[in-house]
């Protein structure tokens, strides 16, 4: 009996590692079958950060857009003749919006600001600031009694002359003071302003004194059209 048993038992052992085999063949082929799933599932996590980074990264740029646009930098458009010859009309400009919350405009300035009562923004050059009696009368500026040469326009003048008239037009509407707005020292807080081509510019001439708080920035660069890119001149 014991004989028997001990010659049956190599073939239970052969028959259990036969088993054993087809178990681990099927094991392998549950782990390599799995294999891809996990795979997939990694690349969808993957695919998951990635799209939530592009997100966050959209969302910051679009922050820094806004917040320099608001309070730092913004674009204008140049609409009108009354800067000539600096400046022409579709000409875009950078304007500079902090730049007046640590110093005051001065003379030569070339600023953008609000003028409420026509709903509109103009671009005109700083004249007078606090403390200036400002006189125009043809060509020329006068501020405190003292003739003020203007290099920014002095070619235009000198080509207007040369033809036998006045870059700044003729006529009274065309002087500071004028019939309307009589001749007075800039008051605090205010600027007075002048487009470049006097000749045809709606500035303080006709809308009084700005006030600083409707001064929106200096504009320091024209970026638009790409050959006239440039830094402005300001004090010449």
């Amino acid at each position: 009996m014991d004989l028997h048993r001990n010659a049956e038992q190599p073939a239970n052992d052969k028959e259990e590692s036969a088993r054993n085999e087809e178990n681990g063949q099927q094991d392998a082929m549950t782990q390599q079958s799995a294999m891809p799933g996990r795979a997939a599932s990694k690349k969808g996590g993957g695919a998951y950060k990635e799209i939530v980074e592009w997100i966050k990264a959209l969302v910051i740029a679009v922050v820094l857009v806004f917040v320099i646009r608001q309070f730092l930098f913004s674009p204008y458009i140049v609409d009108g003749s009354s800067m000539k010859p600096n400046f022409e009309t579709d000409e875009r400009l950078i304007v500079n919006k902090i730049i007046y919350t640590f110093k005051e405009p001065q003379f030569g300035d070339v600023v953008v600001f609000n003028v409420p009562q026509q709903g509109r923004k103009f671009v005109k050059r700083v004249i007078g600031v606090p403390g200036d009696t400002v006189r125009l009368e043809g060509d020329d500026l006068y501020i405190n009694g003292e003739k003020i040469e203007e290099p920014y326009i002095a070619e235009a003048i000198a080509a207007a002359k040369a033809n036998g008239g006045l870059y700044n037009g003729e006529g009274l509407r065309y002087n500071f003071p004028n019939g309307s707005f009589a001749e007075t020292t800039v008051p605090e807080g205010t600027i007075f302003a002048l487009g470049d081509n006097r000749g045809d510019s709606q500035d303080s001439r006709s809308i009084g004194f700005v006030d600083q708080d409707e001064i929106v920035g200096r504009a320091d660069v024209i970026f638009w059209p790409l050959n006239k890119i440039e830094f402005i001149k300001h004090r010449y």
